[in-house]
């Protein structure tokens, strides 16, 4: 008896939610979406910059061109600690025809600046000092977070505005909101000229007038997909 109850109120509570399934799709409802997009100039530039052991007479080791490279960054204001950190330490050994094998070091870095004023100050000073394998990796929007909750709200606001704009001429009324999901995308695309920055410019004599580089705009954008219920 106590399973035959069981069941029966099993049978009862699945009946009842799929009764309330039934309920909300059944009932009219008007599904609308909406996109809203802003670009935003990157304050978070990333430079990748290699440091190799020379083979030239003296054969300038890693350590020094660290050491220099050091200097010249500090010198335009940039924390070592917080804005440059090591990517990868590496020997490479090679061999010479009639010589004995030799290694070669590297050292490559990860730097991050600020602006695109900074970038190219440390572009030019660094390859005054023989160190010119500097790119750019990416570009980043700091603030984007803060920015997506902005955009979200600005979407369901015109997503809303579009739903009333089309059941006022019906002489209908726009009810809650059963139905929201949404989408979010961060377009950080620069050109393959940013990108290759390093040896397409050459120091000039004067070393206080930097480089103007241009950063593509990063492209936030926000939508999203609404159901309202139809009064």
């Amino acid at each position: 008896m106590k399973n035959y109850m069981f069941t029966a109120i099993c049978i009862a509570s699945c009946f009842f939610g799929y009764a309330q399934s039934k309920n909300f799709i059944d009932q009219p409802y008007l599904e609308t979406n909406a996109k809203v997009d802003s670009l935003v100039k990157p304050d978070r530039i990333y430079l990748s910059i290699l440091i190799q052991e020379k083979e030239d007479r003296d054969k300038t080791s890693v350590e020094k061109q660290e050491r220099e490279m050091a200097s010249v960054l500090e010198g335009l204001g940039i924390n070592l600690k917080k804005q440059l950190k090591i990517e990868d330490l590496a020997s490479n050994y090679k061999k010479y025809f009639l010589r004995k094998k030799s290694v070669l070091k590297s050292k490559a870095y990860e730097l991050i600046v600020y602006d695109g004023l900074t970038a190219s100050k440390v572009l030019i000073h660094l390859e005054d000092k023989g160190i010119s394998n500097v790119r750019l990796t990416k570009t980043d929007y700091s603030k984007s977070e803060a920015l997506k909750l902005i955009l979200r709200s600005k979407a369901i606001l015109k997503a809303k505005a579009q739903a009333i704009s089309l059941v006022e001429p019906l002489g209908q009324a726009l009810g809650n909101a059963i139905y929201i999901s949404d989408k979010y995308y961060q377009n950080r695309n620069y050109s393959q000229r940013n990108a290759k920055m390093s040896l397409e410019y050459a120091p000039s004599n004067d070393l206080e007038e930097p480089i103007d580089i241009e950063f593509s705009g990063i492209k936030i954008e926000s939508e999203v997909k609404v159901r309202f219920a139809i009064d």
